[in-house]
């Protein structure tokens, strides 16, 4: 044995050491990739809760104190539960005729009102765009070649039109992302629109994610 040179006991114990190394680092990862998920979701959730509940629980303990003095204890939660109630009871009133004039007389006002305009306004069209009656306009997800020929973007067909020729005419609206109000609407033969195998809420993920969330799996002939 050369002077210097490690013994066969020190290289195993270096290999043990590597192992072990990149055990706890395997395993250390995927740990995270598990726990920072999770931990997010709950600080979000626990946030929304928070400022749900905060919004209204002022008010509601003052109430309480007028009505049962000092007594009167704030049980957590109960200000989302009112503000769930005055989501309902809005949606009630704004559902009849009184309601949906008072309803556009508040989006006229608030529409003139600078800085207000621009952020009432984006609220609006995006909750547009994720209800129930928008979706239901989108029929299906498909893919276009789209800006470009053998570059794909994600599209909604809104309507079928035929030609006196005979051939089917999709009318398609491409989305930008990350903000899906506003768009491209295109008019494109049949054969140019490839259907995907996801649904219109998982293609709305994928835009609104900017591309982050995608489906395992692209299905689509054009683009096998």
């Amino acid at each position: 044995m050369k002077k210097g040179s490690p013994s066969a006991a020190e290289e195993h114990k270096a290999g043990w050491g590597r192992r072990i190394g990149h055990h706890l680092k395997a395993k250390m990862v995927a740990g995270l990739l598990v726990v920072i998920p999770v931990g997010v979701t709950i600080f979000i959730l626990r946030f929304l809760f928070n400022l749900a509940d905060g919004v209204l629980a002022p008010y509601i303990h003052r109430a309480a104190v007028f009505l049962f003095g000092e007594q009167g204890r704030y049980i957590p939660g109960l200000g989302m539960f009112a503000g769930v109630l005055v989501i309902y009871l809005t949606g009630l009133v704004a559902s009849n005729v009184l309601g949906r004039r008072l309803v556009d007389t508040w989006d006229r006002v608030l529409s003139r009102i600078p800085l207000v305009k621009s952020i009432y306004t984006s609220s609006k069209q995006l909750i547009s765009v994720l209800s129930p009656g928008a979706r239901e306009s989108f029929r299906r997800a498909v893919y276009v070649e789209f800006p470009k020929e053998d570059t794909f973007s994600i599209a909604f067909i809104t309507n079928a039109v035929p030609s006196a020729s005979g051939k089917t005419y999709y009318t398609v609206f491409i989305p930008t992302s990350p903000n899906p109000t506003s768009g491209y609407v295109l008019i494109l033969e049949e054969h140019k629109v490839y259907p995907t195998e996801y649904s219109v809420e998982e293609a709305m993920k994928v835009i609104m994610s900017g591309g982050i969330v995608v489906p395992r799996e692209i299905v689509a002939q054009k683009l096998q």
